[in-house]
């Protein structure tokens, strides 16, 4: 077999001395296809990465280490200080991981009342049929705001159990109202997916012949993407193991609506893939954050709003492609 001349190899010290260009298009069924901003915001380095016209949009880094401790220490504060105020508080939760013991902890040290918080799950998985699950499955995302938070809390704080809702087949259409009728949600938590998604909104999920009519829909079952099972698929609740056949097709969610009315959000990322520098984070928060704004990327829509964006600090990390010979 010839060799191409342009290759020149040697025993023991490999060097190639010519690179050939490669041209290639975006798989077709990624929701977001344009190659130019994927390049640049590919390329914004750890030194620019807090920059942003919207200064509303505040972004943070924080060390990887501190992560965990001012998430909790953030909800904690939140909710102790709208109850030393006697005031209702009304959150908007993602998915309820276990580090929200160590708030109910907290708050059970503190001795908080939380007789007027009000929290909303902002989604639950649902199968094919978009049938939510009983709240005893093991991987319901309101088991685990009951074991992980609600059970967890002293039974003299606790609020009544009708101020714990998350979205249902049942009640997806009127979701939106219920968290209206409480005047809106003072803070929606929402970490980012790696489709670009926030709650489950997924791309192409919710369909709008604008922007500003995109901003006005509300709660509802969509499927969930590829994206999103495989990203689902690596969490501890199915494994860790990329077991995508175990993962839901289909999902209860709030709507760009119920995000855009929210007084403030905190997004809060800092994914971890194991002990390895992999993670899938470290390119969504930058389209996310300094791409368009489109519902291509739903949660780019935070750059719009009274957000904070915090990050941990290896997800900001420059970007470095390595070829098959640097690895």
């Amino acid at each position: 077999m010839d060799v191409n001349p342009s290759l020149r190899f040697k025993y023991r010290d490999i060097e190639a001395v010519h690179v050939s260009a490669f041209e290639y298009e975006m798989a077709r069924w990624l929701p977001f296809r344009d190659k130019k901003v994927c390049e640049k915001v590919r390329k914004i380095s750890k030194e620019d990465f807090c920059k942003h016209p919207n200064p509303n949009f505040k972004i943070r880094v924080v060390p990887d280490s501190e992560f965990l401790f001012r998430l909790v220490w953030d909800m904690f504060w939140r909710i102790k200080e709208a109850a030393d105020e006697g005031r209702e508080l009304v959150l908007i939760l993602p998915q309820p991981h276990p580090e929200y013991r160590l708030v109910a902890d907290l708050i059970n040290k503190f001795r908080v009342s939380c007789k007027k918080l009000y929290t909303f799950n902002m989604d639950e998985y649902a199968n094919e049929k978009g049938h939510t699950p009983p709240e005893d499955w093991p991987w319901s995302f309101r088991r685990a705001q009951l074991v992980n938070f609600y059970m967890r809390l002293r039974e003299d704080l606790r609020p009544p159990i009708d101020h714990i809702l998350s979205p249902t087949h049942e009640n997806i259409d009127k979701y939106g109202e219920m968290i209206e009728e409480l005047g809106g949600a003072d803070v929606c938590y929402a970490p980012i997916g790696w489709d670009g998604h926030v709650a489950f909104i997924e791309p192409d999920q919710f369909e709008a012949p604008s922007l500003e009519e995109w901003k006005k829909l509300g709660p509802r079952i969509v499927e969930l993407s590829p994206i999103t099972i495989l990203q689902n698929s690596l969490f501890p609740e199915f494994g860790s193991a990329g077991d995508w056949s175990i993962v839901p097709p289909k999902a209860a969610t709030i709507g760009p609506e119920q995000i855009v009315k929210s007084r403030l959000i905190c997004s809060w990322n800092g994914y971890f893939a194991g002990a390895g520098f992999a993670n899938w984070q470290r390119f969504i928060i930058r389209l996310v954050a300094h791409g368009p704004v489109t519902p291509k990327v739903p949660a780019s829509i935070l750059q719009t709003l009274n957000t904070e964006f915090v990050v941990s600090e290896s997800l900001v990390e420059n970007i470095v492609l390595k070829s098959d010979l640097e690895v």
